[in-house]
């Protein structure tokens, strides 16, 4: 019996990446047509003679009550000069920026027919980290100067847990959080399960828009990180579920086991040390790959549905 259900085990295995191959192959094959537009540069290297041209091409970079005069001050400002060398000096192409953008929009096209290619247009942002991209149906923006790397200067006064996440191969798991966000319709957030399903349902859109990053990259873990979530799940789950935290309204859950954070509070020394932040969101993420692996629902379907209906038909188990 062990033999058959092993045998069936492998043939499923095996039948699954030849499907996952194959849609990977249709998805290749879409094209998208966008170039990725310059403004850091376009501004950062202006002149009173370039400014009107440029106000014209990106009108809604510039506030219509601020007059010429204060944007060529803002050019001429030794801060924003510096982030515009520091910019074009780490960036001065961006291939293999637009190699994962493409893969990225080709995916929600598979995924999302209805979807258009937006412009795509870079800026700095006085290193904005909480607005490193904006989406919308028609335009992204991405902020260069948040994506320097973790240990570059302009971080100095950022948290380490913060500034990991601040280097180039995070623009495209960034960008993609923005389109699950626009994607998920979900009622408010009444408990810590609403929160945990919430992004679980961003990570899996994660997992089927952006399958060439790592599940490390897509949560924004280390790989040590990813590896402790991986090897405590059984603990963690079982934590939340003796202490009835499920179904909890207590308003400081979020912050223990949702937001940024050094580390997760579970309020055990042992434990909190050793534990990455943001561990709810690991837990959901697990919750949802569960609940698509049991039923067979479109991805579009998972985005709208009810969290507790997702939590009550995953069936989920801890990995052993």
């Amino acid at each position: 019996m062990k033999q058959l259900i092993l045998l069936f085990v492998i043939l499923f295995s095996v039948f699954s990446c030849q499907k996952d191959q194959g849609i990977e192959n249709d998805i290749a094959k879409i094209k998208v047509d966008y170039i990725i537009e310059r403004f850091d540069i376009a501004f950062g290297n202006a002149t009173a003679t370039d400014l009107p041209n440029i106000k014209e091409a990106y009108p809604f970079m510039f506030f219509e009550k601020y007059s010429d005069s204060f944007w060529l001050a803002k050019i001429n400002d030794t801060l924003q000069q510096e982030l515009t060398y520091e910019t074009q000096n780490i960036f001065p192409e961006l291939k293999e920026e637009k190699k994962e953008i493409t893969q990225l929009f080709q995916h929600l096209k598979y995924y999302f027919p209805e979807f258009k290619t937006p412009r795509v247009i870079t800026t700095t942002s006085n290193v904005d980290y909480r607005n490193k991209v904006i989406v919308t149906d028609t335009i992204v923006l991405i902020s260069l100067d948040t994506y320097l790397g973790s240990d570059h200067k302009f971080y100095g006064g950022i948290q380490k847990y913060l500034r990991q996440d601040f280097n180039k191969d995070m623009i495209v798991v960034d960008l993609a959080n923005g389109y699950a966000n626009n994607f998920i319709f979900q009622p408010q957030n009444k408990n810590l399960l609403d929160e945990m399903i919430y992004f679980g349902k961003q990570l899996y859109f994660k997992d089927k828009i952006i399958p060439f990053k790592t599940d490390a990259e897509k949560i924004g873990y280390s790989e040590e990180q990813l590896d402790w979530a991986k090897s405590n799940e059984i603990e963690i789950w079982r934590f939340f579920v003796e202490e009835e935290l499920l179904f909890s309204t207590d308003s400081k859950l979020p912050n223990r086991f949702i937001n940024p954070a050094p580390f997760s509070k579970f309020y055990l020394e042992d434990i909190d040390k050793e534990s990455p932040g943001e561990i709810g969101k690991y837990i959901g993420w697990q919750i949802v790959k569960a609940y698509m692996e049991r039923n067979n629902v479109s991805l579009k379907d998972l985005l709208q549905e009810d969290p507790k209906e997702i939590f009550n038909h995953s069936n989920y188990k801890p990995k052993k």
